[in-house]
This record gives C-alpha cells, sequence and structure tokens, in this order.
C-alpha cells in the first residue's frame, strides 16, 4: 500500500505540459496533474474554456503563467 501511495504522488508531481490559447495566442504550459484538474473543475464551474480562463489569469499575472495558475487554483481552494 505505501508503495502505492508513493507511486501515485510521484506521478502527481511529474509536470505535463499542454499548449493553451492565450490572447489568441497558442503556448505551452506545464503543471502537475492535480493542478490541470482542478484548473478545467474551476473552469467548468465558471462556464468559461479553459483557455478563457488562462487568459484572465495571465492577464493579472507578475511570474510566469505556469505559477500564476498554481497560485490562482490554490487560492481558489482555500476560499
Amino acid at each position: 500500500m505505501k508503495t502505492e501511495v508513493i507511486r501515485d504522488l510521484t506521478n502527481q508531481a511529474v509536470s505535463k505540459k499542454r499548449s493553451v490559447v492565450v490572447s489568441g495566442h497558442r503556448t505551452s504550459v506545464s503543471l502537475e496533474p492535480v493542478f490541470w484538474d482542478q484548473l478545467r473543475a474551476l473552469a467548468t464551474q465558471r462556464r468559461v474554456s479553459v483557455n478563457e480562463l488562462v487568459t484572465k489569469i495571465d492577464q493579472q499575472r507578475a511570474g510566469s503563467l505556469s505559477s500564476a495558475i498554481r497560485v490562482f487554483v490554490l487560492e481558489s481552494l482555500r476560499k
């Protein structure tokens, strides 16, 4: 059982690169699967596409887009 838990955590820690369209421009973003899953859930909850949500995050970010998405997801979970 411990081995399965460690394997699951290790798999969740590996970033997955995906393409998104931000303000009409295609770009790649690397996030861990748990962040991709939660980002999709938040987009669905807000009735927007992932691209639309990422564009809104991008418009307000100061650092990297990946970091801004992670912070957005974590802040959304804290509410």
